[in-house]
């Protein structure tokens, strides 16, 4: 059975991550790192391809826990069985790692006694190879190629093979704990240090806790805007500071679709609205990690720059198909890798110039090297903001003249003036910069402007809609009372707007490539209400955003985009994209925003 998106819980330990069913399943879970193939696949095909399902004896297939949640401030799950015999509860988390990457799962009786039944079915290389399992000094081992995985309980529990899968069956009575440990290493090297799962528990309590402690936000809706600080920490590669898009590949954007992408790296758009929220909330070195990880990432010619990267900064993400998995849903083909790489897409030397000139302000020392690196993607730009693109929306159609890539080939313009102008000593020419601003500023509003409507267009000629177009005011291209903005918005609102929610465009306008539809984009929604806001209608924002927050699932998390009509979340999952712009809102909402807002 596939469960909804919106069933899953994200477990990790910020070199990679898991999802866990309602229904007691891991069924994703990519070994050692967010972008390494999965062990667990079932999430893109069936059982056959890799889970680990701990619940009560006898539970049906699909069958759901009672109540779940997550521990306060932390990525450690909490689910409850509440069956005729008993209550257990079931803890499931992933240590932050000494070396190898470790699962814990623990089993607790809260009252009676419950039967309970591990199944744990691991599939190396997303779910296609069968691993040799054999024990080992009473615990198990799993070995396929390059892999190996060791399964372990404490205390031992009966366990045998049955069905290519390793079972244990075990009783738990009122305050009984049984705990599980499944670790990853590469088959090659020595068998790892058993990880104790009692301690590991506390220590994961204790890094989490400490962690979100210094949030600096107060402001209302506390506990989402928390909760989705602790998402977008989960989603970083603690190594480098890179955050992933999202945990996953190739959940779709609608349904049977085949608009199915791989989200395990690292976007350059990302940044700009990351490290605000991270800033403003009070992660500073998580902000400098992000930084950081972007200069090492844009580092090169800058022609060469991409509008993503491996979460180490690789710059080859080739794409292929795994036809042995049927697809969420059916949604074919699973990807892996991502094509998009190659594109051109020129808003991404705006979203760099701005997220460094907000770094600067928000008075990170500044590295000695990062302006020059600007300097140089500025000469580029300089040269190239004129050509037609794929644009952020990644189409895999004609090149046009998008509307948001100039304004924010105009946003890295405009950074370059604000900064040489808050440190005249930095080698720089800011009446060049100021010229190219003008430029593109009289350029974008001749052309990508619809004076018959009152709105900003897709791209230049056009009468398609993008509700990137509604970022105007917030990154100051133009002020929000300006007539022209106010009519965006309520262009956008009006020929994009999905029972209250905002598409990223129309897909049988916009010539992108795919056949098929997507549901709303959340993040583009997030915009919505920030615009409203931002233009006098506070009650609208407020409102809004309150249903985006109904949105979200039981534990707090967000996928890619929403079906109004089903009630079903759609995309990969969690997004970091969808999450920044819940942590963005709350903080416009709250008058706290970095982002500048005011006309260049």
């Amino acid at each position: 059975m596939t469960q909804p998106i919106e069933d899953y819980a994200l477990i990790g330990d910020l070199m990679t991550s898991g999802l866990v069913g309602r229904d007691g399943s891991i069924d994703w879970l990519c070994l050692p790192r967010f972008d390494s193939a999965a062990c667990f696949a079932r999430l893109l095909g069936d059982e056959e391809n890799g889970h680990w399902r701990i619940a009560p004896l006898g539970a049906a297939d699909g069958e759901r826990c009672t109540r779940r949640a997550y521990v306060d401030g932390s990525l450690v799950l909490e689910s409850y069985w509440e069956t005729e015999t008993g209550t257990v509860k079931v803890i499931d988390f992933m240590p932050q790692r000494d070396v190898a990457p470790d699962v814990v799962r623990i089993v607790e009786g809260i009252s009676g006694s419950v039967r309970m039944l591990s199944t744990l079915r691991l599939r190396f290389d997303y779910g296609h190879v069968v691993p040799w399992v054999r024990r080992s000094d009473g615990d198990r081992v799993a070995v396929a190629g390059p892999d190996s995985a060791w399964f372990r309980s404490e205390p031992p529990v009966r366990t045998w093979g049955e069905d290519n899968s390793t079972r244990s069956q075990f009783p738990v009575t009122a305050g009984r704990r049984v705990a599980f440990v499944l670790t990853w290493h590469p088959s090659h090297e020595p068998r790892p240090e058993p990880t104790d799962p009692f301690e590991a528990l506390e220590s994961s309590l204790s890094d989490w806790r400490e962690w979100s402690a210094p949030c600096r936000y107060e402001g209302p809706y506390r506990e989402a805007v928390t909760r989705s600080l602790i998402t977008l920490k989960a989603l970083t590669y603690a190594p480098t500071g890179g955050i992933v898009a999202a945990a996953t590949t190739s959940l779709p954007e609608e349904l049977g679709g085949v608009r199915n992408w791989d989200y395990r790296y690292c976007w350059l758009r990302d940044a700009t609205l990351t490290l605000g929220s991270l800033l403003t909330t009070g992660f500073l070195d998580e902000a400098r990690a992000w930084r950081e990880w972007l200069l090492r990432a844009v580092a090169g010619a800058p022609a060469d720059l991409q509008i993503m990267y491996g979460i180490a900064g690789e710059r080859r993400i080739p794409e292929s198909e795994l036809p042995w998995l049927r697809g969420y849903a059916s949604s074919a083909p699973v990807r892996v890798g991502n094509a998009a790489v190659d594109q051109l897409q020129l808003d991404v030397y705006g979203e760099v110039m701005d997220s460094l000139h907000l770094a600067r302000s928000a008075g990170l020392p500044a590295e000695a090297h990062s302006w020059r690196i600007q300097l140089a993607l500025l000469d580029f730009l300089e040269q190239n903001w004129n050509r037609p693109d794929e644009g952020l929306w990644e189409v895999r159609g004609p090149r046009r003249h998008f509307v948001h890539s100039k304004v924010m080939a105009w946003v890295a313009a405009d950074r370059a003036v604000r900064t040489l102008e808050d440190d005249p000593s930095l080698p720089g020419e800011p009446d060049r910069w100021r010229a190219m601003r003008d430029a593109v500023h009289r350029d974008v509003c001749a052309n990508g402007f619809d004076p018959e409507r009152n709105t900003f267009t897709q791209y230049y000629g056009s009468r398609e809609l993008d509700a990137a177009t509604l970022l105007i005011p917030r990154v100051g291209f133009l002020p929000p009372d300006d007539p022209r903005v106010t009519g965006t918005v309520d262009a956008v609102r009006a020929e994009l707007g999905r029972s209250g929610l905002v598409r990223r465009y129309s897909t049988a306008d916009t010539d992108d490539g795919l056949p098929g539809d997507e549901g709303a984009f959340l993040a583009c929604s997030f915009w919505l209400a920030d615009a409203l806001h931002l233009t006098g209608r506070k009650d609208e924002a407020r409102a809004l955003f309150e249903r985006l927050l109904s949105v979200r699932n039981d534990v707090g998390l967000l996928a890619e985009e929403y079906d109004p009509v089903s009630g079903r979340q759609l995309g990969n999952f969690p997004q970091a994209f969808s999450h920044v712009g819940l942590v963005n809102t709350a903080l416009t909402l709250a008058g706290m925003e970095k982002r500048t807002t005011e006309a260049g």
